[in-house]
C-alpha cells in the first residue's frame, strides 16, 4: 500500500515537473521591448540607398531596412521641425498640441507618449536635437542641443547645466547615447531612447571623416530644377528657397563656421578653399553657376548624411554586442522630407511629395518580417500610439494617430487609412511658403492655399513630379468634388478650426537679397 502511494506521488511530481518544463519552453519572453527612435532632421528619402538613392550609399540605414520594414508612404502632418516633433510626442495634429509653427515654446505640461511610457514602467531618455524651446518633460534623462545647435563644438543642455563639448556634433550625440545605454540607465527596466540628430539640417556642415567625400562627383539636376511653376497656383512662385537664387554664403561655404577651433578651421579651409571658390564662382554665369551651386549644396548635404549613417552603424553594433538587439525595436525616421533640387528648391514645408514624405523604417525582431516594404498611408501622428502599443500600454482616446502594430506584424493593412490630412501654418516667415491644407489618397492630392484662395490637384500616378495641376479641368470635376468632400470630412474628424490669423501684406521675402544675403531658417 505504501509502495503504491509512493509510486503515485512520484508520478504526480514527474508530471508536474514535465508540465512546468513544457510550459517554460512554450511561453514566449514577455519582457516589454526596448524602444530606440533614431531621428534626423530634414533627411530626404532620396538620400537613402534603401529608398533608391542615385546619389549616395547608406549601408547602416539599409541594414535596418533589410532586417525590418521600410514604409514607402510615411507622411508628416506639418512639414517643419518643431511642429513635426510635437506631433511625434503627442500623437496629435498641430492645432491640438499647440505647436503650429517654429518659434513658440512647446507646452511640456501636456500628455506625451514618453510620460505614458514612464507610467508603464519604462525609463526614458532624450539625447540630441530637441528644438522645442521648453525643457524636455517625460524623460528621466536628457542631454539636448540648445536650439538648432551647431555642427561643431555644441553646447549640451541638461537639467542642471549647459556644457560645450568639443568635436563634431553627430559623433558627440552618438557618444552620449552609447554612454547612457552602457552606464546611465537602470538595467532592470525597459527603455525608451530618443536619439535625435541635428544633421542633415541646413547649413549641411560635414564632419572631418567625410569632408572630402563626393569631391569629384557631378550630380545630375532633377528634371524639375528649372520648374517655372506655370502648372501650379501662384503660391510656389512666391516662395524663397531656390538653389539658383537663394542659397547664401554660409550655405555655399564661402564663409566658414564661426565656432571652429583653430585646428578645425585649418582643416575646413584646406578642403573648401573658400577664397578661391568665391573667385571661381564670381566668374560663372547662368547654367554653369547654377550647376556649381547645386553640386556645392549636394556634396555638403550628402556628407552630413554619411556621418549620420556611420553613427547609426555604431549604435547597431553596440546593440548586437550587448545582446540588446534581440529585444529592442529600432525606428529610423526624420522630422520631414527635404528638397534636393526638385522644383529648383532646397528646404521643406510644402505638401508636395519630397517634403510631405519622411523616411520611416522599423526593425522589430521576432515580430516584423525582414525586408518588407509597405505602401500604406501612415504618418508621424501614428508614432506615439504605435510606441505605446508596442510597450503594452494603453493608447489614450484623444490621440489622433493609429497604432501601426498590426501592420508591423502582418505586413500590410489595405484598410488602414484611405486619405491623409495635411496643414502648414507658418506664413509670413522664412521661405515665404503660403499657408495651405489638403488631402492625399493613394493616388490623388488636393491642396488649398487658403490665404490666397487658390487650389491645386494632382494625379500622382500620371504626374508623380507634381508639375501640372489638374484642378478646375472639366474632365476631373467628379474627382475634384469627391476630394473636397473627403477633405471636409477629415477636417471635421480631426476637429480642425479655421485659421483666422491675419496675413500682413508686403512682409514675407523683403529681407532676402540673393545667395550672398542672409536667409534665416
Amino acid at each position: 500500500m505504501i509502495k503504491n502511494t509512493l509510486r503515485s506521488s512520484r508520478f504526480v511530481v514527474l508530471l508536474l515537473v514535465l508540465g512546468a518544463s513544457l510550459s517554460s519552453c512554450s511561453t514566449p519572453d514577455t519582457a516589454p521591448p526596448n524602444i530606440l527612435l533614431i531621428f534626423t532632421d530634414d533627411h530626404a528619402s532620396a538620400a537613402i540607398s534603401a529608398y533608391g538613392s542615385t546619389f549616395n550609399n547608406t549601408p547602416n540605414i539599409d541594414r535596418l531596412a533589410a532586417e525590418g520594414m521600410l514604409f514607402e508612404t510615411a507622411l508628416v502632418t506639418n512639414s517643419i521641425c518643431a511642429p513635426s516633433r510635437a506631433t511625434v510626442l503627442t500623437g496629435k495634429y498641430s492645432h491640438l498640441n499647440g505647436q503650429m509653427v517654429n518659434g513658440p515654446a512647446f507646452d511640456g505640461s501636456q500628455q506625451t507618449f514618453p510620460k505614458l511610457l514612464q507610467a508603464a514602467g519604462y525609463t526614458t531618455a532624450m539625447i540630441g536635437k530637441w528644438h522645442l524651446r521648453s525643457a524636455p518633460t517625460g524623460f528621466d534623462h536628457y542631454q539636448v542641443l540648445v536650439g538648432q545647435g551647431p555642427y561643431y563644438n555644441p553646447p549640451i543642455r541638461t537639467p542642471t547645466d549647459t556644457t560645450i563639448i568639443e568635436g563634431y556634433t553627430t559623433d558627440i550625440l552618438t557618444d552620449l547615447a552609447l554612454n547612457w545605454l552602457e552606464d546611465g540607465r537602470p538595467k532592470d527596466k525597459p527603455f525608451l531612447l530618443m536619439y535625435q540628430h541635428k544633421a542633415p539640417h541646413r547649413n549641411w556642415q560635414p564632419g572631418p571623416d567625410h569632408i572630402d567625400d563626393f569631391m569629384d562627383q557631378e550630380f545630375e539636376m532633377p528634371a524639375t530644377f528649372y520648374d517655372d511653376h506655370s502648372g501650379h497656383s501662384s503660391a510656389p512662385a512666391q516662395s524663397v528657397m531656390r538653389i539658383d537664387q537663394h542659397l547664401n554664403a554660409n550655405d555655399l561655404k564661402i564663409t566658414p563656421p564661426r565656432n571652429l577651433t583653430d585646428e578645425q578651421l585649418a582643416r575646413w579651409n584646406e578642403s573648401y578653399d573658400p577664397r578661391n571658390e568665391a573667385v571661381r564662382a564670381s566668374g560663372l554665369h547662368g547654367a554653369e553657376l547654377d550647376q556649381w551651386k547645386f553640386n556645392r549644396y549636394m556634396r555638403d548635404y550628402l556628407r552630413a548624411v554619411q556621418s549620420v549613417d556611420d553613427n547609426i552603424g555604431r549604435v547597431l553594433d553596440y546593440l548586437d554586442e550587448t545582446g540588446l538587439a534581440d529585444n529592442t525595436v529600432v525606428i529610423y525616421a526624420s522630422d520631414q522630407g527635404w528638397y534636393l533640387g526638385e522644383h529648383g528648391w532646397y528646404d521643406k514645408r510644402w505638401m508636395y511629395e519630397p517634403s510631405l514624405k519622411t523616411p520611416f523604417i522599423v526593425r522589430w525582431p521576432g515580430q516584423t518580417e525582414a525586408g518588407v516594404r509597405n505602401s500604406d498611408l501612415v504618418s508621424n501622428v501614428d508614432f506615439a500610439p504605435t510606441f505605446l502599443d508596442i510597450a503594452g500600454a494603453d493608447i489614450p482616446a484623444d490621440m489622433q494617430g493609429k497604432s501601426l502594430v498590426s501592420i508591423l506584424k502582418e505586413g500590410s493593412d489595405p484598410d488602414f487609412r484611405d486619405a491623409f490630412y495635411y496643414q502648414y501654418y507658418e506664413y509670413p516667415a522664412s521661405h515665404c511658403v503660403r499657408r495651405h491644407y489638403g488631402v492625399r489618397t493613394d493616388r490623388y492630392k488636393l491642396i488649398y492655399f487658403y490665404g490666397i484662395d487658390e487650389w491645386e490637384m494632382y494625379d500622382l500616378q500620371e504626374d508623380p513630379d507634381e508639375v501640372s495641376s489638374i484642378y478646375g479641368m472639366e474632365e476631373h470635376a467628379v474627382l475634384e468634388a469627391s476630394l473636397k468632400v473627403r477633405l471636409d470630412q477629415l477636417r471635421e474628424e480631426y476637429e480642425v478650426p479655421e485659421d483666422t490669423r491675419p496675413i500682413p501684406d508686403g512682409v514675407c521675402g523683403s529681407d532676402v537679397t540673393g545667395w550672398m544675403g542672409y536667409d534665416a531658417d
